[in-house]
């Protein structure tokens, strides 16, 4: 899935976004908005992780949501 795909499924995968990503906030999923690097980053400083940790979770996450 591209980037554009992604931000425009976006409403639909963020349940999915929050069950992977439990400590993310609705506030922070909805700042988001299904701008991938901004996942990124808010994985990173949620989960105290790598950039390159949470760039491949957002791409495996990418490749098994049911979107």
């Amino acid at each position: 899935m591209n980037s554009d795909q992604f931000e425009g499924k976006w409403k639909q995968i963020k349940g999915q976004a929050k069950q992977k990503w439990g400590e993310l906030t609705d506030d922070e999923l909805d700042q988001i908005d299904g701008k991938r690097e901004e996942l990124i980053g808010k994985i990173q400083e949620r989960y105290g992780i790598e950039k390159e940790e949470a760039s491949k979770q957002v791409s495996q996450f990418e490749e098994t949501c049911h979107c």
